[in-house]
């Protein structure tokens, strides 16, 4: 299964305290995980392997739409900064449309999260 993950920068932080709480399940199932290229960085310096993709910004965002879109992408992780402005919202909001036509799980917040993880991986 490919899981993208991507957090805003407010975000970053709290995706890898999410991953790190979640790394048993995560471990066990071999899970792929992809990711906008900052968030990519942040992770792998905590020690998850992750095949990083361009920022969000400069597409990012759009490569991993397009993997929903194919069907490469099983569920999609994005901790989203409510608060703040994004330059990218269209390829942001172009993300999550595709997620609800492809019917791709879509967490925004680490609850969701963590009830889609131990939902599909709980023995």
């Amino acid at each position: 299964m490919v899981i993208a993950i991507i957090a805003h920068d407010g975000k970053k932080a709290e995706m890898v305290q999410f991953l790190n709480e979640q790394a048993h399940i995560l471990h066990k199932n071999e899970i792929e995980l992809i990711s906008t290229g900052t968030t990519g960085k942040k992770v792998a310096k905590a020690g998850f392997e992750v095949t990083p993709l361009l920022s969000g910004p400069l597409g990012g965002d759009a490569q991993i739409a397009s993997k929903v879109a194919d069907g490469t992408c099983n569920m999609v992780i994005f901790f989203r900064d409510p608060l703040e402005k994004h330059p990218h919202e269209p390829d942001i909001s172009m993300l999550m449309r595709l997620c609800d036509v492809h019917d791709i799980p879509l967490a925004t917040n680490p609850s969701s999260a963590s009830l889609l993880i131990k939902g599909l991986f709980i023995d």
